[in-house]
């Protein structure tokens, strides 16, 4: 097995990550460019189709994006299936009533002459439900980050739970800002995808501190340095084997899953490459430091 010196050239990697991260934050702050949020955090108008008969989800979408919609996307429309009915709930974002009426008029006069409808209700979803939406999913990462950071802790101790939550710190802002960036919209499922990175990068780290810490019991004369680089080379094969097997379905779903997977994909695709990178550069020379630091770089 060869050996890398992966502690080593983190010095190199560290200020490359603090720059990114830095980046990351002045492109999300609204006043710069800001995050674009979709329809689930900004509000729209709601319409429930009750069919006659099952309707394919994309002979919906192809027909929305036909109507001249005044420059709004209708293609990126929610659209969403009633379990055990033939009814579907589709969520654009059109806001303004008066406004936009023209085009909640052709919409619902197409879907009644394309597609066998029995009924359609519509209804306003206003921004502050849409507000209070996007306050809980990102309460839902907080929470998550402070779960991981108690867990580990117990499981471990107060020095891996941090270098692990600052791994995940590093993924979440990164995807942000390339999010920001790049103009792409936030939604639900990108929330979705953005707790799948902390569950999948928290995974890999915690391989490496079990087999850190199963070598601080074997290796008693080695210094914490050695015993970092050697648990990371001797996990490192699984790694990336877990890294590849998980890239290759991510990449296939962001080239074919279209507009509506683009941004749940793309993060998936950001979070396996950054969270592979931050358990090996980012958590291991954190937990270093704080060895080090507290005067135990020796162990027995």
């Amino acid at each position: 097995m060869r050996h890398f010196d992966f502690l080593g050239k983190a010095k190199y990697f560290i200020p490359v990550s603090i720059l990114l991260i830095a980046i990351s934050a002045i492109f999300v702050i609204p006043q710069v460019r800001g995050l674009k949020m979709g329809i689930d955090f900004t509000g729209g108008t709601q319409f429930t189709v009750k069919f006659t008969e099952p309707v394919d989800t994309a002979a919906i979408r192809k027909m929305l994006g036909e109507i001249d919609s005044g420059g709004i996307d209708l293609t990126k429309s929610v659209i969403q299936d009633v379990t055990g009915k033939n009814t579907k709930v589709i969520t654009t974002q059109l806001l303004n009533v008066e406004r936009d009426q023209r085009v909640i008029d052709r919409i619902e006069s197409t879907l009644r002459s394309e597609f066998p409808v029995e009924d359609i209700s519509r209804r306003l979803i206003g921004q502050q439900v849409s507000r209070e939406l996007a306050e809980k999913g990102w309460q839902a990462i907080l929470l998550a980050l402070v779960a991981i950071l108690v867990y580990v802790s117990w499981r471990f101790r107060l020095r891996y739970a941090v270098g692990a939550v600052a791994a995940l710190i590093h993924d979440v802002t990164i995807a942000l800002g390339i999010f920001a960036i790049f103009g792409i919209e936030i939604n639900l499922a990108t929330i979705a995808a953005f707790l799948t990175i902390i569950g999948y990068s928290l995974n890999d780290t915690i391989v490496i501190f079990d087999r850190i810490r199963e070598n601080l019991k074997v290796e008693r004369k080695k210094n914490i340095f050695d015993i970092i680089n050697l648990s990371v080379n001797q996990s490192l094969s699984r790694t990336l084997n877990t890294s590849i097997t998980t890239f290759i379905p991510v990449i296939i779903l962001f080239l074919f899953g279209g507009s509506v997977l683009r941004g749940f994909s793309l993060a998936l695709l950001i979070g396996v490459i950054v969270g592979t990178y931050s358990s090996m550069y980012i958590a291991n020379p954190i937990l270093y430091a704080w060895a080090k630091k507290a005067g135990r770089t020796k162990r027995g």
